[in-house]
């Protein structure tokens, strides 16, 4: 079966509205939450017990959500076809001082998170987004989706070098935004964003606070080909794969899908909600339990489980082609890509390279190969460390983009569901 144009839009649209929807990791996981709960999924808590009954379940920590669908006849050895994607994009991210100014500017003081290209957050218009938590230990979500916060860079005037010898940023001086005049007042900014999220200040004693690019996802070029939009790295794969998990709910499956969407994967995704920590294999470990199995069970089932780990890659950039391999060159609206690398910062091998690339040609996607020029060291994903971690076949794959770890990213406006289309056709095959 062919993938159709009509249905490749209706996607993309889809998720130009999930990437709005979802300015933070915990914004996006509230998003994959709502469209599963559509498809019949509910919510189960890690401090009560579980059933094993048939359906769809979900379990939401803090920027990570971990969802399955339990079909008909599944046993306790019951093997997993797992989706595994991050949430987090790289960005700025408010200190717990957040009051700052210079020379009668007021200011935000932020920290970077991850490794963004700095450059692109200059003279963007800025949001502010995440979570706050209150005195009595629940949180709140914010979202200041309007212009709030600017990164200004000097005039060329003051550096008329710059075209010529490149921008040099200092990470502590150049990149704290503007947001008003005045006299700083030490909790201002915390006071403002309690009042955005319907709570007084008072009640605030914590945050998870990051700027965000407010300026919508767009379709771009002649034909409107090419989709720019923030935050594509990497929550195209979390769309792609909350949409295949919720279109296969209620069929019957010979395996048990699994979404593991990750938060802190661009800064090595050790953290209690990352791919480094246990929380991908105590629900599978829980799922195999409530369906009556044992620590044998449990092995059995891993022993045939298998992983993608989906996570955007480069396409070949027309202004730069010698930075490639030159005999592999991924291409926008050319299909999901597979990502190899012999040295294991891709986890894909001969055999998850043939699981994949039958489940897309079981449904008529294209795909691609992608490996770095042996000059310049990859990139890494959760794909190693989840094969590592649980002992499971696992394969990388994903969208090639160009301007990746930038706050604002492109790809081919089709890819979107050429991957949701073959991962929906890797977990229900």
């Amino acid at each position: 079966m062919s993938v159709h144009p009509h249905f490749t839009r209706a996607h993309t649209d889809d998720l130009v509205s999930f990437v709005q929807a979802s300015p933070s990791p915990y914004h996006a996981v509230a998003s994959a939450a709502e469209r599963l709960e559509k498809a019949g999924f509910r919510q189960v808590q890690e401090t009560e017990a579980w059933d094993g009954e048939k359906g769809g379940r979900y379990v939401l920590r803090g920027g990570a959500i971990i969802a399955w669908y339990v079909p008909e006849g599944a046993r306790p050895e019951t093997p997993f076809r797992i989706m595994g994607a991050h949430t987090d994009s790289p960005n700025l991210r408010v200190k717990p001082r957040p009051d700052m100014g210079s020379a009668g500017w007021r200011q935000i003081a932020v920290e970077l998170y991850g490794g963004p290209l700095l450059n692109s957050w200059l003279d963007r218009d800025l949001g502010l987004s995440g979570r706050l938590t209150l005195r009595d230990g629940t949180s709140r979500l914010v979202n200041v989706d309007r212009p709030l916060l600017r990164v200004p860079q000097l005039a060329i005037h003051l550096d008329r070098g710059v075209n010529d010898n490149g921008l040099t940023l200092d990470k502590q001086r150049h990149m704290q935004p503007v947001w008003g005049l005045g006299k700083v007042t030490d909790g201002d900014l915390i006071d403002f964003l309690a009042e955005e999220a319907g709570v007084t200040g008072s009640e605030v004693t914590g945050w998870d606070v990051m700027a965000h690019d407010v300026q919508p996802p767009a379709y771009l070029g002649r034909d409107r080909e090419l989709l720019a939009s923030p935050r594509m790295d990497n929550l195209l794969s979390v769309h792609a794969a909350t949409s295949a998990l919720a279109a296969v709910a209620g069929q019957d499956l010979a395996y048990i899908p699994v979404l593991a969407a990750f938060d802190h994967e661009e800064n090595g995704s050790e953290s209690d909600t990352g791919a480094q920590g246990p929380l991908l294999g105590n629900v599978l470990e829980r799922s195999v339990h409530a369906r009556g199995g044992d620590y044998e069970h449990r092995q059995r089932a891993l022993a045939g489980t298998v992983c993608v780990s989906s996570d955007s890659g480069h396409a070949v950039h027309p202004n730069y082609v010698e930075r490639h391999d030159p005999t592999h060159h991924p291409r926008a609206n050319g299909g999901p890509i597979l990502k190899t690398n012999v040295n294991q910062r891709y986890a894909t091998d001969g055999s998850g390279r043939g699981i994949f690339t039958a489940a897309c040609e079981r449904v008529g996607v294209p795909f691609q190969h992608f490996v770095s020029n042996n000059s310049m060291p990859c990139g890494t994903t959760i794909g190693p460390i989840t094969a590592a971690r649980h002992g499971i076949t696992t394969v990388d794959v994903g969208v090639a983009i160009l301007s990746m770890h930038s706050a604002r990213e492109l790809s081919g406006a089709d890819d979107p569901h050429l991957l949701a289309s073959a991962l929906k056709s890797f977990i229900e095959s």
